[in-house]
């Protein structure tokens, strides 16, 4: 995948904000690719959370279908799902040492007006019990509509530090 990926947008958070926006998607390319690195936030045992945007807000419509496997470190897997949400929970993080929450993203038929669109995404990250937890899954987005990003945010409180990056893959 070396030289196949362009960065769109990019937002290196070293101070507490409430949300961290990438946008830029549009026909140029047919997939994109979202990382995150290394978020933690201000409040103890708080979930990450996605919305797609569309033109640059993000979407709140209780459209979102995920279904996904979270594994864990310390007992049994366990299946992750819903249908009709306002956003997709990706995992929670806590403010101990070392607890940071990691992921990434594919994005298909966000340019698309008359498809649904379609994330895939696999996270890890240190709850704050600490234990390592993972998941990998999909969401769907059940609106015809054109999507150009996504936005993260926290459940309560706020984004601390963390590296958001953007990419387009080259066709």
């Amino acid at each position: 995948m070396a030289g196949s990926l362009v960065l769109i947008d990019s937002e290196i958070v070293t101070s507490g904000v409430s949300a961290v926006p990438l946008t830029g998607i549009d026909s140029t390319y047919n997939v994109y690719k979202v990382v995150v690195s290394n978020l933690e936030c201000d409040t103890d045992v708080e979930d990450v959370f996605l919305r797609f945007t569309v033109s640059g807000s993000d979407d709140d419509s209780s459209n979102y279908d995920r279904a996904s496997k979270e594994l864990k470190a310390d007992s049994s897997f366990v299946d992750v799902g819903g249908v009709d949400s306002s956003n997709i929970a990706l995992g929670d993080v806590g403010t101990g040492t070392g607890e940071s929450f990691n992921a990434v993203l594919y994005l298909f038929n966000f340019n698309n007006a008359s498809d649904y669109s379609f994330c895939t995404y696999e996270t890890t990250y240190i709850t704050s019990t600490p234990n390592l937890r993972g998941r990998q899954g999909g969401v769907v987005l059940t609106e015809t509509q054109a999507t150009d990003g996504v936005h993260f945010y926290m459940s309560d409180g706020n984004i601390d530090s963390g590296e958001f990056k953007l990419y387009g893959l080259k066709k």
